[in-house]
């Protein structure tokens, strides 16, 4: 099932047996995957199916993910899962994406933050998406503090640079 969660892209999941860890609640690798399946059903929503994906020879790349737990989900539980922009360079080659997945009680079980680009399937390095890509990255929510990143840089998250060591 797709929606929208206040300004945000959302999609429904059930957290299957193969998702759970050994101590029965979801398994770390499983909120990863999920965070990836709502953002590739975006994609798909907006032209982009992994068909497409391949007939263009360009595909997303996954540079840094990061996650924070917050509350543990379990076997059947309905996931919802969130997608936004966090960041994007001006001209789409580089992104800073967020989901955040959504216990069935409302809670936010979880948040990923993500840093990639698109990747030249043939050539194999970064490139700026075609004009069709691009369009359909325009359509992606942005997230509260959105910003533009300098084309040609690498960024972790830039609205929410880790903390100095102590």
């Amino acid at each position: 099932m797709t929606s929208s969660l206040g300004d945000r892209y959302a999609r429904e999941f059930l957290v299957g047996w193969s998702a759970l860890d050994s101590n029965g609640h979801m398994a770390n690798t499983a909120y990863l995957n999920l965070a990836a399946d709502a953002r590739i059903a975006f994609f798909a929503e907006h032209g982009f199916s992994p068909s497409e994906f391949r007939r263009i020879a360009v595909g997303p790349v996954i540079r840094k993910d990061e996650v924070q737990y917050f509350r543990e989900l379990g076997l059947h539980d309905t996931v919802t899962v969130t997608f936004a922009m966090v960041a994007m360079s001006a001209d789409g080659a580089r992104f800073a994406l967020e989901n955040e997945l959504w216990s069935p009680r409302g809670e936010r079980a979880a948040r990923v933050e993500s840093t990639g680009g698109w990747l030249d399937l043939a050539a194999r390095k970064l490139v700026a998406p075609p004009a069709a890509l691009l369009a359909a990255l325009e359509q992606v929510p942005r997230a509260p503090g959105f910003v533009v990143l300098d084309t040609g840089t690498w960024k972790s998250t830039p609205v929410r640079e880790p903390a100095a060591s102590r």
